[in-house]
């Protein structure tokens, strides 16, 4: 694969990429699943920035030449066919009827990481799940045996767009235990927090806008942000959570719509945001009068130290936008999840879920109203933590087991996620494909940041697999570690403008 690069000329670099590569797809040089190289790789070939690269694998996907799937890298397509002569069927070109910004706005990555949790032959460290073996399956029948008996049919129909009513009443009152006072009027329920991002970004969000977020932050965020056209702008993340001392110098020339943070063992650094970097971040939001989401998935999963008070509790002037979900702790099948907001915003979110869905699953949530409501969420979540913390310790004791890697492992005190730093020169795209190939998988860090990370690391979950399982996937994960770092290729040095890549 020869590509030259004329420095001289007025066409844009990304322009002259995705035109040679082009070319040489038309030509049949370049066949039905080729891959093509990893970003990194053609960056440093060809002297050039890896944004200029990835720049030209999007307009080529946007042109349905290419596809990207995570563990397979970037690969060809069919190239589309020629116009249909009069009077033929011709194939509709689905790709370029899809809406301005759709078009690979999506890193599919997400979706394919969940298609994999079906294959058995392989221990997923990939998937943000908890373990199926300690989901309360007796005791489940039997509330949703209560459950038909007691509410019958209404249980099975349609309910309020906000939430069934009992449900919002029982959050609030949990809510209010944890130091977070709302009124059952400022709670809705959603599908999911997923879904509780996608009304954030439908309602605040107009192309172009800018949203501040963590970097690294949740890979599902992004991808919402960015499918609404957001401009996203990451602040660090260190030990202690979000740099609340850059996002000042940032807010002194932005305004962001919000400002998106998971303060509570972040997804997936795992960092929990100290008392006095929440108090300046509730200061500088209420100075420029800029709202802040807090996804709140993992609080109740400490499994070591002192709880803090939730952005939401210590908030006083109602700028906070509270967002949490029970698919970590209790059935992710469910798709329940709720939001705490004031109730201007929560109005607009209403509306927003209307178009989208109408109400969420009315038995899913007459199920967990009784599941708290009869007190058995707080036995449940210590269940989950004593065995969490033992998949968290196995896992760390694996990771330290090896040490001539040079990794970087960062153990949680809560949640699901070990954030592990790789060596620089391993590509992450190739690691994924060397691992799945010997049935473990992995998030890679590079999906959770906003731009090109300024660090090279992964994303590894412990709760999901079997604790018999950590240490095998640890020591599968560790060969194909081994292996990349054998066969990445030495950086280009030279700058020379033309260079084969393979």
């Amino acid at each position: 694969m020869d590509i030259t690069i004329d420095r001289s000329s007025d066409e844009p670099i990304y322009r002259q990429l995705v035109r040679s590569i082009q070319a040489m797809i038309h030509s049949g040089s370049l066949p039905e699943g080729f891959r093509l190289p990893p970003e990194r790789r053609l960056a440093a070939a060809l002297d050039i920035n890896r944004s200029t690269v990835l720049n030209a694998y999007r307009e080529l996907k946007a042109l349905g030449l290419v596809d990207a799937h995570v563990g397979r890298g970037t690969a060809v397509l069919r190239p589309p066919a020629a116009p249909a002569p009069p009077g033929a069927v011709a194939n509709v070109p689905w790709r370029q009827l899809f809406r301005g910004g759709a078009a690979g706005s999506r890193d599919p990555i997400l979706a394919d990481l969940l298609a994999m949790t079906e294959r058995r032959d392989l221990i997923s460290f990939s998937i943000g799940l908890p373990a199926p073996e300690l989901l309360p399956l007796d005791l489940v029948k039997r509330l949703a045996d209560e459950v038909l008996r007691d509410s019958g049919p209404p249980s099975l129909l349609h309910c309020p767009t906000e939430g069934h009513t009992p449900l919002r009443n029982t959050l609030a009152r949990w809510l209010a235990s944890r130091g977070i006072h709302a009124e059952t009027s400022e709670v809705l329920v959603v599908s999911g927090s997923q879904q509780g991002l996608d009304l954030l970004a439908r309602t605040f969000v107009d192309p172009g806008d800018a949203v501040v977020v963590e970097e690294p932050s949740y890979i599902g965020a992004l991808q919402t942000f960015r499918s609404a056209q957001a401009r996203l702008i990451g602040i660090p993340v260190d030990a202690h959570g979000m740099r609340t001392d850059i996002l000042a110098s940032v807010l002194d020339h932005h305004r962001p719509k919000f400002i998106y943070t998971l303060p509570t063992f972040q997804n997936p650094s795992g960092a929990v945001m100290s008392l006095e970097r929440r108090r300046h971040l509730l200061e500088l939001a209420a100075r420029w009068q800029i709202p802040v989401v807090e996804d709140d998935p993992y609080s109740e999963l400490r499994y070591q130290g002192d709880p803090l008070p939730s952005l939401k509790a210590l908030d006083e002037n109602n700028l906070v936008i509270y967002l949490s979900t029970f698919s970590k702790v209790f059935l992710p099948g469910l798709r329940i999840g709720y939001m705490v907001a004031p109730p201007v915003v929560l109005r607009q979110l209403v509306l927003a879920k209307q178009g989208a869905d109408l109400h969420s699953n009315t038995f899913g949530q007459y199920l967990l109203d009784r599941f708290v409501r009869d007190g058995h969420f707080a036995a449940h979540i210590d269940h989950l933590k004593d065995a969490y913390r033992r998949r968290r310790d196995l896992m760390a004791a694996a990771l330290s087991g090896e040490s001539g890697l040079s990794l970087n492992v960062r153990v949680p005190a809560g949640g699901f996620y070990i954030w592990c730093g790789i060596p620089d020169g391993i590509e992450q795209s190739a690691l994924m494909a060397n691992a799945v190939a010997r049935g473990v998988t992995f998030l890679p860090g590079r999906a959770c940041f906003a731009a090109d990370p300024p660090e090279n690391a992964i994303r590894i979950n412990f709760t999901h697999c079997a604790e018999t399982d950590i240490d095998v996937g640890i020591e599968r994960l560790f060969e194909a570690v081994r292996e990349t770092a054998a066969t990445a290729p030495r950086p280009n040095i030279e700058g020379t403008s033309t260079a084969p890549v393979v």
